[in-house]
């Protein structure tokens, strides 16, 4: 944890820019942010995923783990510094993945991850944007922490379908959140709310999108956005704390 109170310094470093955004309504683009905010997030994450990702989350969803085991094509979107492209091309070594993020900073410190990591043979890491990727059909889709940021949700779930193999599968991790504000007065709850309000939806907004879902989407509201996307079936996978664990497929 001491590693993400960087998030917290950047929330200090940026304050002219936030009090910039209340009083414009514009937002902030997550690139315009404070450095130490993105290896704050990187921290504040890598231990959920390396806790959870491999030992419960992928077995939670329908038919995943097989065939990462046999060898398939995983796109990571919004991969930020990488860890959780990491961690699974450590656990499943026959399977390739592909990292993608509209971060330029994210992606050069990402590559120097893998390579630290020893999976560099096995993981990439390319700059795009949440539905502008190719490199397609992926047998599996993550979105880790990252759709409740964009300001096109449907557009990158719509994407993401149209790129996904035959039985694919779409895995939704996002922030832990009910549906009803009133059940969400909590202490991951205020935390969420207030990081959600200085980063998420404030990046959001700058992107003049269709969408500002903010931390605290719910499992109703983002199943809304997967069945606009075209997608048929959407249910809980898992849940912590922390994370909602979601599985969604045409």
């Amino acid at each position: 944890m001491p590693p993400a109170w960087n998030i917290i310094a950047s929330y200090w470093a940026d304050e002219a820019k936030t009090i910039e955004a209340f009083r414009t309504g514009k937002g902030i683009a997550w690139g315009d942010h404070d450095e130490r905010l993105y290896c704050g997030v990187s921290a504040f994450y890598r231990n959920a995923y390396r806790g959870s990702l491999v030992s419960t989350w992928l077995p939670s969803l329908d038919g995943v783990v097989p065939r990462l085991e046999s060898g398939a094509r995983v796109a990571d979107v919004g991969c930020c510094h990488g860890h959780s492209s990491i961690i699974m091309a450590e656990a499943f070594p026959k399977s390739r993945f592909v990292g993608f993020d509209s971060h330029l900073g994210s992606i050069a410190q990402v590559r120097a991850n893998a390579e630290a990591a020893g999976v560099a043979d096995r993981v990439t890491f390319e700059v795009a944007k949440a539905d502008g990727y190719g490199g397609g059909p992926f047998d599996l889709i993550c979105f880790f922490d990252c759709l409740h940021d964009m300001d096109r949700p449907v557009d990158a779930a719509r994407h993401a379908g149209r790129h996904l193999a035959e039985g694919g599968t779409v895995m939704l991790v996002e922030p832990f959140a009910n549906d009803r504000l009133e059940d969400n007065i909590t202490t991951v709850g205020r935390l969420y709310y207030a990081g959600s309000t200085m980063l998420c939806s404030a990046h959001a907004i700058s992107e003049n999108g269709t969408h500002v879902l903010g931390a605290q989407a719910g499992q109703a509201r983002l199943g809304d956005i997967f069945s606009k996307a075209g997608f048929g079936h959407f249910r809980r996978a898992a849940e912590t704390p922390f994370n909602l664990i979601l599985e969604a497929r045409r």
